[in-house]
């Protein structure tokens, strides 16, 4: 039976976490920053020593192939990202990068020889750090997102997404980084939940069956400010009063559909000029809108629409509301979900269907392959912070289950 190598996994994992902008524990990599790079090196040297053919495309999404013994059928796909948000952990990703490197040397080492070529992708700037967009290379790579990003994202600095990636020796037309429905026979992503139910409910194995995508807003409220002492209170039109209105419309919109799967968020909420003895002029407000049912999501955000228009004309404030994003979220290849389950059975591991409220690469993967996603446990829910952890014992597992998957999926 194929086994993944604790020691030797644990050790890289700690290795990558080392590479970090920030000081342990915290892990912070910004995509093409120099601790990026390094890190990127890195993935490259362990790819190399397991015998992967490497190559880059023009946003720096690399990828490590195994050939099969069929060069003419699709390949069957794994992977992850690298890159952490600053103050993040060592597991957010990482476990599906270097745990698919562990995947491919263990059943490297079982004898196995795949029909299907098995590709390991490390995706460039999953997280939205730099440049404001989340799943930045698998956008690109399916199509979600065109080439004319390369002149239009820029990062705080004010730099454009082309002048950074070249910056870092990533060049190349950006239209040549998109691939074709079909590329791919199946991705796996192997990640830890993010979430507290593996952990709570004691099981090591979690089969993701939909990935709920969100729509972002950005809302800029502008009303009327003064002292605070000497405007009255019916002559108010209050910019943050308007904004909170409309943080608890997205709410009260979310709980009406009778989904558990419906969340809104408002986490963001900026307020000018800050102080105490004077009434808001101006509020900015983020709302992040998701579901795995996007007819649903899309409902929540024609109610929040239809209530910002009663609240600018109840409280006379003037209110612009930005789409910024609405993805559609994505249900997983039933194939890709039975390799899991079988994988699973064939090793004794306790295993639950879930849906996955994070989004990752595998939601735009999804455009261009059947995916599926496979959750290991990560202590007390946490992530994208310090203390974020996945045990040995459940990275080991999650590593052998995508393996055997792997194997099954190769084979077909």
């Amino acid at each position: 039976m194929l086994t993944a190598n604790r020691a030797r996994l644990d050790g890289e994992i700690a290795t990558l976490a080392a590479i970090s902008e920030a000081a342990a524990p915290a892990v912070t990599r910004i995509v093409f920053s120099a601790c990026d790079l390094r890190a990127r090196a890195y993935f490259k040297e362990l790819a190399h020593s397991a015998g992967l053919a490497l190559r880059e495309d023009a946003v720096g999404n690399t990828f490590a192939r195994w050939p099969g013994s069929e060069p003419g059928l699709s390949a069957v796909a794994t992977g992850s990202h690298i890159d952490a948000i600053p103050n993040a952990g060592a597991y957010d990703g990482t476990v599906g990068v270097l745990g698919g490197i562990e995947a491919i040397r263990a059943l490297q080492a079982d004898g196995f020889v795949p029909r299907r070529a098995i590709e390991l992708i490390l995706f460039t700037s999953e997280e939205p750090t730099r440049f404001g967009i989340g799943c930045l290379g698998s956008r690109l790579m399916s199509g979600s997102l065109d080439a004319s990003s390369g002149s239009r994202l820029r990062d705080q600095a004010g730099s454009t997404l082309d002048e950074v990636r070249s910056a870092a020796g990533f060049t190349g037309p950006l239209e040549t980084v998109r691939m074709a429905a079909g590329a791919y026979s199946a991705f796996v992503e192997l990640h830890i939940e993010q979430g507290p139910l593996l952990e709570r409910e004691e099981i090591p194995i979690g089969i993701v069956t939909a990935i709920a995508a969100p729509a972002s807003l950005r809302i800029t409220i502008d009303g009327e400010g003064g002292h605070a002492g000497a405007v009255l209170m019916p002559q108010r039109h209050d910019a943050f009063l308007a904004a909170a209105e409309i943080a608890l419309a997205a709410e009260a919109a979310a709980k009406a559909t009778g989904a558990i799967d419906t969340v809104a968020t408002a986490g963001v909420c900026e307020v000018f000029p800050g102080a105490v003895n004077s009434i808001p002029s101006r509020a900015s407000l983020m709302l992040d809108i998701r579901d795995i049912d996007g007819m649903r999501r899309d409902s929540v955000l024609r109610s929040v629409d239809a209530s910002i228009a009663g609240i600018a004309a109840r409280r006379g404030v003037r209110i612009a509301t930005e789409l910024i994003n609405a993805d559609d979220p994505a249900s997983c290849g039933p194939a890709a979900i039975e390799a899991l389950r079988e994988a699973a059975l064939s090793r004794n591991l306790l295993h639950r269907e879930m849906v996955s409220r994070a989004y990752h690469d595998s939601l735009f993967m999804a455009r261009i392959a059947p995916v599926a996603m496979l959750f290991i446990p990560c202590r007390g829910g946490y992530s994208h912070r310090p203390d974020e952890f996945a045990s040995s014992q459940h990275i080991a597992q999650g590593v052998e289950v995508l393996a055997e998957a792997l194997r099954r999926l190769s084979s077909a």
